[in-house]
């Protein structure tokens, strides 16, 4: 009997990891599936394949699912992208420019379009589980599209919360996002969503 309990006792143990590992794309679909609007901070770096500086940028974000979204970079340059649900606005007061994609596009314009669309996460990705790191157990996603632009994203998430993803682009570059005073479901005011080229701006792609 003990001999037994010693075995049962050794599986156990030696699974655990697996189930570990198990829960991520669990803990993803749980946060898709009770998050209807969400709002953070962020710190993003990119880091360049030749190992340069990174170029480290901070801002807000904030989603009202499905389709909607606001991603702004506040410093040190500022940029903002928001979806409405049918465009994708990218400006870039610097320029004096805004660009303008069609929302099934927006996986090149923001991030934050990865997770503002429908539940249907898995109809555009390929999902893996890539174990635990950084106290976060952590999501790949491979989009199924040759035309995404990335070749793969991670996602860390710590139980149904989001924190930090990882995004590999086609031209070697490691965008690194964690995100800071995340809050699920609060009210955001329809305006977030909405956006009226500047007067003066050139528009691209309308």
């Amino acid at each position: 009997m003990k001999i037994a309990q010693k075995l049962l006792s050794t599986a156990i143990f030696a699974a655990l990891p697996l189930f570990a590992h198990a829960g991520a794309i669990d803990q993803l679909r749980g946060f898709l599936n009770e998050t209807r609007s969400y709002k953070a901070d962020f710190e993003q770096a990119v880091v360049s394949r030749n190992g340069r500086k990174p170029q480290e940028s901070s801002g807000t974000l904030a989603i009202l699912r499905p389709g909607k979204l606001r991603w702004e970079i506040l410093k040190p340059y500022p940029q903002l992208v928001v979806g409405d649900g049918e465009k994708i606005w990218i400006h870039d007061p610097e320029l004096q420019q805004v660009t303008v994609r069609k929302a099934g596009q927006a996986i090149g314009g923001s991030p934050a379009a990865l997770l503002a669309g429908s539940n249907e996460l898995e109809k555009n990705f390929t999902l893996r589980e890539a174990g635990d790191a950084e106290g976060l157990a952590w999501v790949e996603a491979i989009p199924k599209s040759p035309d995404s632009g990335f070749e793969k994203v991670r996602i860390g998430m710590a139980g149904k919360d989001m924190k930090a993803m990882e995004l590999f682009d086609n031209f070697g570059q490691t965008t690194h996002i964690r995100l800071l005073r995340n809050e699920r479901n609060p009210t955001l005011p329809a305006t977030l969503f909405r956006f009226t080229p500047p007067a003066g701006a050139d528009v691209i792609g309308e």
